[in-house]
């Protein structure tokens, strides 16, 4: 693997979240890496930590334990049927095939305790496939893949260090052109992958290209500003699916933490300031984000009782939210609205119409069919505000992840993952599946990894 033009990394990649993958699969394999972070809070502020850690494995060891049938194909039937046929098939054929290959790596290569979460179904997922890590959270999940970046004699972590572009001679990638606070820096590579998320904290391109969600609370990476799209689009390189999104309908306020859409599937609903419902919640977190803007201002109530509160503890997010006072607790329906300000007789009303649903002594007229549970006894509510989590559209990619152009060829040793590339979510947010951003973070840079050693070793 010995070049004399290379005096640098075998790989660069660029961003600290999900792209960690590459760097340990490819340091794995034998080639060196440098991984540059624009964001000094990385491990708290980035996407990947920002996340609840579920990543789909079809076909995993863990759902054959479980009795549970799956494989790629049945994945791929699902993205379909979410996204309504607008997903790119080959690139979600790509990432469930590598899927369950991928959370076994984790848990054999990296340590991590993965686990099949079984308790409630996630919307549009036909099969019992998210694992995820103790706590559920991507803080935990992004600390474990750091102890072993930082075990590793092949990675280098340089931060604070955003890329400020990608050299490409005579067609493929030879160097990355570096901002640190001491200067600008250019470092020769072979290869380099762009995972830095989308721009979702790009304001104005939110706007451009994601309107409907534009008035949502941003909750993502403050460095999500769209930087691959700059490089990449400078590059030749083709776009697609920008004006898909990850929603969120659950962020608690004022803490901004996630009180979670595991409240809804065990039984909660949501209401607005008039008490009422607004729709089917069941349908996905992700498109619900949108409903709320539409039909509460953006702003709503969770209604749960004391059995989804304990259904919800195996959640570190919804832990945290009770911990920041932000769920509020009463006897009735009326004190309930009382100390919430919503108006009591359409909280009655909706909550008497929610449980004849959930007996089966009435259809809801919102077309929800999976109630787990009437509510009992006390009852909670979380004031939650609509939330834009991050982009699902970016830099086109083939199954390896390799940045392709618009007539379809690729640009030698430039790659995406995550944010950075197209996702499999369709447009809009209604094609979002649970997983559907930590599968294209995680499995595209393991992709990348795996198709960046095969071309340094010739096969």
């Amino acid at each position: 693997m010995s070049d004399e033009r290379f005096d640098g990394p075998d790989l660069v990649v660029a961003g600290a979240g999900g792209g960690l993958i590459a760097a340990l699969r490819a340091a794995q394999l034998g080639l060196s890496v440098l991984v540059i972070e624009a964001n000094e809070h990385f491990r708290r502020g980035n996407n990947t930590a920002m996340s609840t850690a579920m990543i789909p494995g079809a076909g995993s060891r863990w759902q054959a334990a479980a009795g549970i049938e799956d494989s790629p194909e049945i994945f791929v039937a699902d993205i379909m049927s979410k996204t309504r046929g607008e997903a790119d098939r080959d690139l979600a054929v790509s990432l469930a095939s590598v899927s369950h290959r991928l959370v076994e790596w984790m848990a054999d290569d990296l340590k991590m305790p993965i686990s099949l979460v079984t308790d409630f179904p996630y919307p549009g997922h036909s099969r019992f496939r998210c694992h995820t890590v103790p706590g559920r959270i991507g803080t935990a999940l992004l600390d474990f893949i750091l102890n072993q970046v930082w075990a590793s004699e092949l990675i280098d972590l340089y931060v604070p260090a955003r890329l400020a572009d990608v050299v490409v001679t005579d067609g493929s990638v030879t160097g990355v052109v570096v901002q640190t606070p001491d200067g600008t820096e250019e470092i020769p590579t072979r290869a380099v992958l762009l995972a830095t998320n989308g721009f979702g904290g790009n304001q104005e391109l939110v706007r451009r290209y994601l309107p409907e969600i534009a008035e949502a609370v941003y909750y993502g990476s403050e460095e999500s500003k769209g930087d691959a799209l700059r490089i990449g689009e400078k590059l030749g390189a083709a776009t697609a699916f920008l004006d898909a999104y990850q929603g969120h309908a659950a962020l608690a306020m004022p803490s901004a933490t996630l009180a979670g859409w595991a409240t809804v599937m065990h039984g909660a609903f949501l209401v607005n300031k008039n008490g009422e419902r607004f729709g089917n919640e069941t349908i996905g977190y992700s498109e619900y984000a949108r409903e709320s803007l539409l039909h509460a201002d953006g702003q709503a109530w969770i209604i749960l009782d004391e059995r989804i509160q304990r259904a919800c503890q195996s959640f570190q997010d919804f832990r945290d939210t009770e911990a920041s006072n932000g769920v509020r607790w009463a006897d009735s329906a009326a004190e309930l609205a009382a100390v919430t300000g919503i108006e009591p007789t359409g909280l009655g009303d909706t909550l008497a119409a929610t449980r004849r649903c959930a007996d089966g002594q009435a259809t809801d007229v919102h077309g929800r069919t999976f109630w787990e549970a009437p509510l009992a006894g006390r009852l909670g509510a979380i004031a939650v505000r609509a939330a834009l989590f991050h982009t699902q559209g970016g830099l086109r990619v083939d199954g390896d992840a390799r940045v392709l152009q618009e007539s379809g060829e690729p640009i030698s040793g430039l790659y995406a993952s995550g944010g950075a590339a197209m996702g499999i979510s369709g447009h809009g947010a209604a094609g979002y599946l649970a997983g559907n951003g930590l599968l294209p973070a995680l499995g595209l840079a393991f992709l990348a990894a795996e198709h960046i050693a095969g071309e340094a070793a010739g096969t």
